[in-house]
């Protein structure tokens, strides 16, 4: 045990109110009585440049194969944890739940049991295959139908230098629940702006068909916004405040995630049908274009 003299803690206490004054002087203005005044964090203005992106992706995938995905350009989360949602299905990676013929890529979700989970599907990722800063990512898709189906098409950070979700932020470029036909929704999340707190960035577009015929859903990714586009046309823009992390973290690489989930908080807010399975979403193309800097 130390012993700490009386003439010793003085000696840390002033010391402690000299730093405590100075920050207290460089953080704080005075009122006209003399009494401190609440002084707002600085506000670096972010500019628009009027960014572009190149004619050509710089990373594809056509779905020209046959088989399995191409392991060069995809990964998978696996697993039956309920990811966060609590989700029905064990995410697989295997041709059972992802596979491409056709020119397509095919997710399908089945009612089988596995790992303890009613329901199988995947979850494709690029993580370290696709891992972008800024760029637009462009997807043809048509999604499942049915009461219990999730898909979504949405993009996490790789290194989550900021942390855990939500303060790494998340971009979720099309998701769509089957209890709510047609209405397709494009959101951001981050710290100050998620939907635990019913503060999300999100819009929702009734797309005619989203089940039956493909349609474009697209991120155009900027230091100064992200902006969603649905078959072109712009529905959704989230502009960088300049206040920080907690409400840009897209400053860092992001990946991109196809999956199509079963149930949960949100896809099965109105049940599961039992009588509808399999459902799949299949994808045209998968398309990265670079930004090009300013």
């Amino acid at each position: 045990m130390m012993i700490i003299s009386e003439k010793h803690i003085r000696s840390i206490f002033f010391t402690a109110m000299a730093v405590g004054m100075m920050g207290l002087n460089s953080c704080s203005k005075k009122t006209d009585d003399g009494g401190p005044v609440y002084v707002p964090p600085v506000v670096t203005p972010i500019v628009d440049k009027g960014w572009t992106f190149e004619a050509s992706p710089s990373w594809s995938d056509e779905f020209t194969n046959t088989g399995a995905p191409l392991s060069s350009n995809w990964d998978y989360d696996t697993g039956g944890s309920g990811w966060g949602n609590n989700e029905l299905e064990y995410y697989t990676n295997t041709t059972n739940n992802a596979s491409v013929a056709n020119g397509l890529l095919t997710i399908t979700a089945k009612k089988e049991n596995m790992g303890g989970m009613a329901y199988t599907s995947s979850r494709m990722v690029t993580r370290n295959k696709l891992d972008a800063l800024y760029g637009r990512f462009e997807i043809k898709a048509k999604l499942p139908t049915g009461k219990g189906t999730w898909p979504a098409i949405w993009m996490l950070p790789t290194d989550r230098f900021y942390g855990d979700w939500p303060k790494s932020g998340e971009i979720d470029i099309m998701e769509h629940v089957g209890y709510d036909q047609d209405m397709v929704h494009f959101s951001t999340h981050t710290e100050a702006y998620y939907f635990k707190i019913n503060t999300q960035k999100t819009i929702t577009k009734k797309i005619d068909g989203a089940s039956t015929s493909f349609h474009i859903y697209r991120v155009d990714w900027t230091p100064f916004a992200v902006r969603g586009y649905y078959d072109d046309v712009k529905v959704f823009e989230f502009t960088n405040e300049g206040t920080g992390y907690k409400v840009w973290p897209f400053d860092k690489r992001f990946h991109l995630l196809l999956n199509v989930a079963v149930g949960g908080d949100w896809g099965g807010a109105q049940g599961v049908d039992a009588n509808i399975w399999p459902q799949k979403m299949e994808v045209d193309y998968v398309r990265y274009y670079k930004m090009i800097d300013k």
